[in-house]
This record gives C-alpha cells, structure tokens and sequence, in this order.
C-alpha cells in the first residue's frame, strides 16, 4: 500500500471521475425504481469506474485530507466505494429477488415489496400476521443469505482500509458516533413515559388495541392512518406542492433541471423517491400518487431532497454537491415532509377537520419513529463491533423491542441497518429540521411556509449544497449546534 498522499492533480481527477460514477449509480436507481429497467446492475458501473473504489486509492486520500473536510469527504466515498464493490453481487439480487419474489396470502398473490403496504391497508388484524409471517419467510430464505453474506465481506474488508473493525473505521472518517449515542440515549429515557401513553392513546384510536397487546404486523397499519384518507386525496397531491413552493417563490413546473416522472408502471416503487442524476442539472422526482397521509409525506420529504439538490450551487466541487453531510439533506427533506403534520400548513392549504388532533397524532407517530432510530443506531454500533454478526438477533430484538415496547421480527437483524451509518444523517437531521424550523419561524412567523423571503433564505442554505456540515449550517444561521433533544422538546410541545 502506497505511502504517498494523492497530489492536487490526482484530487482533480478523482473529483471528475467520482462526479461520473454516482450519476452513473444514481441513473441505473432511477430506472430500475422508476419501473423503467427490471434488473438493476451494479457491477459494469463499478467496472467502468474501478480505479476510484481501490483501497490504495483509500489511503491516498486519506494522507491527503490532513484536517481538509473536502478531502475527508473523498476519502469516506472511497473506503464507501470499495465496501461497495465488494457486496455489489448482493445488492443486485437483492433488488432483483425483491422485485420478483411473491406470496399467496388467502389465495391472493401479492409481491414482495407490496406486503408491507398490503399490511398497512388491510384492517383485518389476523390477515395483517399473516401478511407479516410470509414477509418473514420470504426474508429468511431468500434474502438474509445476501445480508449476511454482505455484512461479513464487509467486516473483513475493513481492516484493507487500515481499521480493526467497521465502527472504528467511521470513527477515524469524523462521525461523532459515541456522542451521538448518549444523546439517543438520553432521549430514549427522557421520552419513555410520554411516548408510552402517547403510543397507547394513538394504537387504541386507530388499531383497536392497547400499546401493551400492539404487535409488530399492527405498526404499519398504525402509520397508514386510513381514517385521514379523504383529507389527503390522491389529485390534490402535486397541486399542493406546486402551491407550497410557489409560496416560497419556486415555479416547479419552470425548474428545468427538475423532472417529474409521475406515470403509472407496474414495478415502479410505490413510495415517491428522489434520483440527483446530475447536481444541479437533472433532479428526477419520481412518484406514483396513491395518495394517503403516508404518500403524501413521502412526496414532500422527497421534494425536499428534490430542491436541494437543483438548487445547489454548480460551482462547488463534487465533494460538496454529492457528498458530505447528508444530515443537511435529510433536514432539509424532513422540513418539507413535516409541513404535511402542521396545522397552519394544513388549514391553508386543505379542507380539514381537527387538524390539531391530526397533529398530535402525527407528533406521536414521529416519536414512535425517532425512537426506533435511536434504538436502531445503539445496534448499529454494537453489531458493526461484533466478531459475529449472527449473534445480533436477540440485541436487535432486545434494543428495539425496549424502545417501542413492540417486539420486532428477529429476522430483520441484517436488513434493518443502514450502510455507512445512515441512521445517524437521520437521527442528526430531525434535530437540524427542529432547530431550524423554530429559527423560521422566530425570524417569519408560525406561516413561515407562505413567506417569500423565507423561500430567498432557503434558497440561499441549499446552494450551499453540503459544503458546511449541519452543524456548521446550524451555527451559522440559528447560532447553535445540532442536539438530539431539540427533537423531544418539539415533541413534548404538542403533545402537551
């Protein structure tokens, strides 16, 4: 392995060529998940592109970062890419099972990445296990294989990129994972008694059954909220967002890097999705309106995504427009989503009834999920450590179940974790959104949202694309960092 750090001239070149790859790998996502492509290749774009992901390549960029966030950013993309290029294989059958794969439930076949939602819209609770216990079976036998098999090619291939184990390597790449930790921690202790009558209140009004007797298979059906159907109908979806950006002073229909995939396909992904093909120059917003609190979400987080990315500055180097922190992106999404849980929000823009009871529930459904993330990354942390990963089930069953006090399935110990520690961008851009949305509206008002000049100031943030981290973005705009409990304080908030 070299010892000489990647020269100024190497950097450059490795900008354009990395810039390349993931347009490339955000191109082959979009067809695939667009129901445009029924397979989804991996392996010739990392082929074209194999220079970039070596570990070689790693540890020059790694000599070359000495304090430069930018390069440290390049470095983290490449020990990424590398990791990536190993499991490739999996990843493509596993995007090609979850497409393929069926189940007979009650003589109805239903695919596999309809089961959840299948689950979520059925109300009948006997139908739902079952729903679950054949998305079991099919995870067990045809896709834990790939997980697992992926997860210990990565765990070995950590110590070719100079770390003794996966969450040191992230460590040594600047994630304040153990801080983070404690502030996960903190908040699932602080948050324990309101989220248990909260969670019981919402699982009685709209599963029938107390958070004591809730089983997983009742949690998605929690989530679909179907008694708030006819208040976020399928039609008024994109008129909706048309008008919340036009308030802020954004003509979507104008933006001509922006492009609307809204047709109907049979394998296109039912959840709306964001593919930033190019940065800024081709954002694809990609949607298939089924309508429903959830779909409606989706479409605004997504959108989020979507404005940040065409909005960022062409200008800025690759590592800045496509890498970095992407807790400023996720905040960023979740303060368009969390629009469609705001009173003032809803009142302008929908006819609806007892739009504060709507929020209170929302409020405690987002608990539920915050929860579950800080749960999620305490296993995260404790199974990229482990020298094995077949031994996690029961702590993922332990950490989860405390934390929303529902048993989760064991069988999801591989599949429910996030590759290169993307829980924490999560956890760590709610509080960004918390903190940020109070900002906005000390600085504009509770309609924050129907105000231009808030529109100008984000526009502003998002050319910035991610060159500051959320931290950083924070400081600068509210003059504060990022912490975890800014998220329980806005929950509390409501719910009082």
């Amino acid at each position: 392995m070299p010892e000489d750090a990647a020269t100024a001239q190497e950097l450059d070149a490795y900008r354009e060529q990395t810039d390349r790859f993931l347009a490339d790998l955000d191109e082959e996502y979009y067809l695939h998940y667009a129901g445009l492509k029924k397979t989804y290749e991996l392996a010739p774009i990392y082929d074209r592109h194999s220079e970039l992901t070596k570990p070689e390549r790693a540890r020059s960029l790694e000599l070359a970062a000495d304090g430069s966030a930018g390069i440290r950013e390049l470095w983290r993309f490449a020990c990424e890419g590398y990791l990536g290029n190993l499991t490739r294989e999996q990843a493509e059958r596993i995007a090609e099972l979850q497409a393929a794969l069926t189940a007979t439930v009650d003589g109805r076949e239903i695919g596999y990445r309809m089961l959840r939602s299948a689950s979520a819209n059925e109300p009948d609770r006997s139908r739902r296990e079952r729903l679950d216990a054949a998305r079991t079976a099919l995870t067990e036998e045809h896709l834990n294989p790939l997980h697992l098999g992926a997860a210990q090619a990565t765990h070995r291939a950590t110590a070719d990129l100079g770390a003794p184990n996966y969450v040191e390597l992230y460590r040594r790449l600047g994630f304040g994972l153990d801080d983070l930790a404690g502030q996960c921690t903190a908040l699932l202790d602080s948050t324990e008694r309101i989220y248990e009558e909260a969670a019981d209140r919402l699982f009685r009004a709209r599963v029938g059954v107390g958070l004591d007797e809730a089983e997983r298979w009742d949690v998605a059906r929690l989530f679909r909220a179907p008694a708030w159907d006819p208040a976020f109908p399928k039609d008024m979806m994109l008129p909706a967002l048309e008008g919340t950006l036009a308030d802020l002073g954004i003509d979507l229909r104008a933006q001509s890097n922006v492009h609307l995939d809204i047709e109907e396909r049979p394998q296109k992904s039912p959840r709306a999705f964001c593919a930033p093909i190019e940065v800024p120059g081709r954002v694809m917003l990609v949607i298939q309106p089924i309508g429903g609190v959830d779909d409606w979400r989706a479409l605004f987080h997504e959108a989020g995504h979507t404005e940040h990315f065409a909005h960022t500055s062409a200008d800025l180097a690759v590592e800045d427009k496509r890498l970095g922190d992407n807790a400023v992106t996720e905040g960023w999404a979740a303060l368009f989503q969390h629009l469609t849980d705001e009173p003032a929000w809803l009142n302008r823009r929908l006819d609806m009834p007892r739009v504060d009871d709507f929020a209170i529930e929302a409020a405690t459904g987002f608990l539920l999920g915050v929860r579950r993330y800080c749960a999620k990354l305490l296993y995260e942390i404790e199974f990229h450590a482990a020298p094995d990963v077949t031994a996690m089930r029961p702590r993922y069953v332990e950490l989860l179940g405390d934390a929303l006090k529902i048993e989760p399935s064991g069988v999801d110990y591989l599949a429910d974790i996030d590759d290169g520690f993307y829980a924490s961008s999560y956890l760590r851009s709610w509080a960004f959104e918390a903190q940020m949305r109070s900002f906005l509206r000390e600085e504009f008002g509770n309609t924050w949202f129907a105000r231009r000049e808030a529109g100008s100031l984000l526009r502003e943030l998002w050319s910035e694309g991610q060159r500051l981290n959320a931290d950083e973005l924070l400081r600068e705009v509210a003059g504060t960092p990022v912490e975890m409990e800014a998220v329980a304080d806005r929950i509390r908030e409501i719910l009082r």
